[in-house]
């Protein structure tokens, strides 16, 4: 007799389920994004003729794991290996989002290539695009691809099978959205398809040491497609996007077990793939010949460096009795809390103009320590004063109008000092003991501070 399946109704968006079909997500809020998905029952085994999904796990002591486990392997690109915290862990799985045309696959392509040129073994799986195609784009790039092990295929089972025939130390998976497992008859891209995949590839990744990266599709607001599970599977998430220049990508870790959550990578986009940027604050400080009122420069810390970017402002009279305030790249929530903080213990009032705040460059500045110099922006172009090209900004503005200390201030100041910025308005509590040589520091503890030295300096 056969045993009924049972389904279940899961939200695409957020992973929620429901008991029965709804035309509207109460948790994300989106409308015809709940489908209906097949569970397997309770005592129905995996398919597998390897046997390694009905395993059980050994109980060990925490002191006698093997630590050399953990040893991280380098991908040969630095900046590759910044995002995911020194190199790919074993045993980890990675997943790689990013719009179409971002470079995802081109950067798993080099990144393999390089290592595959170490004599360690790894897979390229492809879903999506032929091998002929792989392997015209690896000609282009001019990889060496003697090493490379190709296979077309969208049947998990049949992925782990020949995994364990080659037994590769490195798997990639283009794309997650594309695999199927016999465990789930909906169709492939499924809510329950690429949760089921997902889960079965970890499974294995962690069973037998195997690093595993999959390429993820994103969706029309540029997350990740699929259930909100699967961010939660994998150990490592990271985001490949595009700058406001074309010719530049920024890698950025979303989430990481073993590295740093929010570090990011620079790359540049050419006719031979993606090469590094070893100086990221150039590609954000390309500032005009012509200074001009409303551009401040600051230094912002992501992941375990200093980024210098250029904070922009545009104060102008209201054409229509209700002023806009419109922040790109910044906290819209967090650019209203800065003029009531300058209105009261600035004592500048902009509630009749409105305010345009950018950061150049399409960066998204995500800490408190760009504060001082968006006021300073703010500023500067509502009394419309250039603020010197020689000075950079940094400090959190409190609710009192002090200015707050920011972590990592001294390495702040040493690296706009190496690119040739020669005054520092910064918190007093960041105020370094000893000069830093050919850079002059203003130490200020209040906003009122601040502004008397503004355009002084």
């Amino acid at each position: 007799m056969s045993k009924k399946n049972k389904t279940a109704f899961v939200c695409e968006q957020c992973g929620a389920d429901y008991p029965r079909w709804n035309g509207q997500c109460a948790s994300c809020g989106e409308w015809n994004t709940i489908k209906e998905i097949r569970l397997a029952p309770a005592n129905e085994k995996r398919p597998s003729s390897n046997g390694y999904a009905g395993n059980r796990s050994e109980v060990k002591r925490l002191s006698d794991v093997n630590l050399s486990e953990a040893e991280r392997i380098s991908s040969g690109i630095s900046e590759f290996d910044r995002v995911l915290g020194g190199g790919i862990v074993r045993g980890s799985v990675v997943l790689i989002g990013g719009a179409p045309g971002a470079g995802k696959s081109t950067l798993l392509l080099q990144a393999i290539a390089n290592i595959a040129a170490r004599a360690i073994s790894v897979l390229y799986v492809s879903g999506e695009e032929s091998l002929q195609q792989i392997a015209e784009r690896a000609n282009r790039l001019k990889l060496p691809a003697e090493n490379i092990l190709m296979l077309a295929e969208t049947s998990v089972q049949r992925i782990c099978d020949v995994l364990d025939k080659i037994q590769p130390q490195i798997l990639v998976i283009d794309s997650i959205q594309v695999m199927h497992t016999q465990t789930s008859d909906s169709a492939a891209g499924s809510v329950s398809q690429v949760r089921e995949s997902a889960s079965y590839l970890t499974q294995y990744a962690k069973q037998h040491n195997v690093s595993i990266f999959m390429v993820g599709h994103v969706t029309k607001d540029h997350s990740l497609a699929g259930p909100m599970t699967l961010s939660h599977i994998v150990d490592t998430q990271v985001m490949l996007a595009s700058t406001d220049d074309a010719r530049y990508r920024v890698l950025r870790a979303d989430k990481n077990r073993f590295g740093s959550v929010g570090e990011l990578g620079f790359f540049a986009m050419d006719n031979s793939g993606l090469k590094e940027v070893k100086n990221p604050s150039a590609m954000f400080l390309n500032r005009a010949e012509k200074p001009s009122s409303g551009s401040v420069v600051t230094v912002l810390w992501e992941g375990t460096r200093p980024l210098l970017v250029e904070i922009q402002a545009l104060v102008t009279d209201c054409q229509y009795g209700n002023p806009r305030r419109l922040a790109v790249g910044l906290d819209q929530n967090r650019l209203a809390m800065l003029l009531a903080v300058l209105s009261r213990h600035g004592g500048i009032s902009t509630a009749s103009d409105e305010i345009y705040a950018n950061v150049v460059g399409g960066i998204k500045v995500t800490e408190t320590s760009s504060d001082l110099a968006i006021v300073a922006s703010i500023v500067s172009s509502l009394r419309d004063k250039v603020v010197s090209q020689e000075a950079f900004f940094f400090g959190e503005l409190g609710l009192n109008g002090e200015i707050r200390p920011v972590a990592n201030g001294h390495a702040r100041l040493n690296d706009a000092a190496k690119h040739g910025f020669k005054k520092a308005v910064i918190p007093k509590a960041n105020a370094p003991k000893k000069a830093i040589a050919g850079l002059e520091i203003h130490a200020v503890s209040t906003l009122s501070e601040a502004l008397d030295i503004l355009f002084e300096i």
